[in-house]
């Protein structure tokens, strides 16, 4: 059996030699460590790591999958039917059969109201205005690969949902602000302070 010290250098071989490829994307490219992490990844989900490569993207410092990716790896995993999706006048669900037992596993619905309560449909050039219908199902497919295929989702969050908290993050910062910048200059009252 392999030694750890071993096993890790056959993986910076493989590392090295992929890096080397003009044909992945160029995060990869030339970046040993980066190119070790992909392979870990596809090696622990059972992927390609090509295809990880392909689907992993990196947003604000945060790893992500691509949606079309969490619904490929859900439907190649061999526990559930292909992912289907339940849309209704302005909610979706993503729903598949469990193949083990045969039950139908429903996701929590995704609706309009809450695209729009948490900020995904009006952040500045959000595909959820033009695009509502795709938007649902791919955060339908994320929300039910969390639910269902942890593994497979390693804790990470789509491209789009990492988009939208970073997002969020940057709108409460500026509310926070705000009042600080609004403050009365040279006002060094304090309101718990009694006269």
């Amino acid at each position: 059996m392999e030694n750890k010290e071993e096993k890790f250098e056959l993986a910076q071989r493989q590392a090295k030699a992929l890096s080397m490829s003009t044909v992945i994307p160029k995060e990869y490219q030339n970046n040993i460590p980066n190119t070790m992490v992909a392979l870990e990844m596809a090696h622990r989900i059972g992927a390609s790591p090509l295809m990880v490569m392909q689907n992993l993207h990196i947003i604000h410092g945060k790893p992500s999958w691509s949606s079309t990716f969490i619904i490929a790896a859900l439907n190649s995993c061999g526990r559930f039917s292909a992912l289907r999706f339940d849309m209704q006048k302005d909610k979706c669900r993503a729903l598949a059969n469990e193949i083990s037992t045969g039950e139908v596993l429903e996701g929590p619905w995704i609706t309009l109201e809450m695209a729009k309560s948490e900020g995904w449909s009006t952040k500045p050039g959000s595909k959820w205005k033009t695009m509502p219908e795709l938007m649902m199902r791919y955060r339908a497919a994320a929300f039910f690969g969390r639910l269902y295929a942890p593994e497979i989702m390693m804790g990470m969050y789509s491209e789009y949902e990492q988009q939208d908290m970073q997002q969020n993050k940057a709108t409460q910062i500026q509310e926070l602000i705000k009042p600080i910048d609004e403050s009365p200059q040279g006002d060094s009252s304090s309101p718990d302070q009694n006269p």
